[in-house]
């Protein structure tokens, strides 16, 4: 199978999906090519991917100057944690999926001034308060809320982003998708810069239990781009 074969094989099952869900939002696939060349994602972009999705700061930065993705184009969305030294590598070049702390808010607000650009983002919450994963507590949320629409603008908040606990049976995650369909419904409060019309949630293993559950972006790798080659970068 090739990557083209692979990513029709996951635009398929994303259709089937959406059929058996019935009407509702539209679905955006984010190929990661976390530790992938740039030549395999270049190969899936030819083949019709249009959103790329990037782990580790530097390799998205590496990987949006390489010329060859830069023709073609691709949507970038950043969806790993974010060390808040590192958002000049990021703002105002990709939706962040991942913030998740006031401290990154205001460093991502102090660069988006500094470029004078608007920078959206997702919240990304930690359901199941598992302690090795990133991710604002729900009780933590509306404060967090708060402190991007005090951003006056430069931050706009465009939805949230969820990793469910990790399973080999992915209906155990669809309870964990409703929630954050549900967090989402009644989060955004009337704040000004904070519309949460964005659900980022669903892998390769689980997108389509995350589309039944409302998934408007699921991040998508090995089902693409098969097993990840070599160790993190630093």
């Amino acid at each position: 199978m090739t990557i083209a074969d692979d990513l029709a094989r996951v635009r398929d099952q994303i259709a089937a999906a959406i059929d058996r869900r019935g009407p509702g939002p539209a679905v955006t696939l984010i190929g990661v090519g976390k530790k992938q060349p740039a030549s395999a994602l270049a190969t899936a972009l030819r083949a019709g991917l249009r959103d790329l999705g990037e782990n580790y700061a530097q390799e998205f930065a590496n990987k949006q100057a390489d010329p060859t993705l830069a023709a073609l184009a691709p949507r970038w969305h950043f969806i790993g944690g974010l060390q808040s030294n590192k958002a000049r590598l990021v703002v105002g070049r990709a939706l962040i999926h991942t913030v998740d702390r006031p401290s990154l808010v205001t460093a991502l607000a102090a660069r988006a001034r500094a470029l004078a650009c608007t920078q959206e983002i997702l919240v990304e919450v930690n359901l199941a308060g598992e302690a090795q994963k990133a991710g604002v507590a729900p009780d933590a949320l509306p404060a967090l809320l708060d402190a991007i629409a005090g951003e006056a603008g430069v931050l706009r908040c465009v939805g949230l982003m969820l990793i469910p606990p990790a399973d080999d049976d992915p209906e155990r995650a669809r309870p964990h998708f409703a929630a954050l369909r549900e967090l989402a419904a009644r989060g955004a409060d009337g704040r000004p810069h904070v519309e949460l019309r964005e659900l980022s949630m669903g892998m390769s293993g689980d997108f389509p239990v995350a589309i039944a559950e409302g998934a408007t972006m699921v991040r998508v790798g090995t089902a693409i781009f098969g097993a990840r080659p070599g160790p993190a970068p630093p």
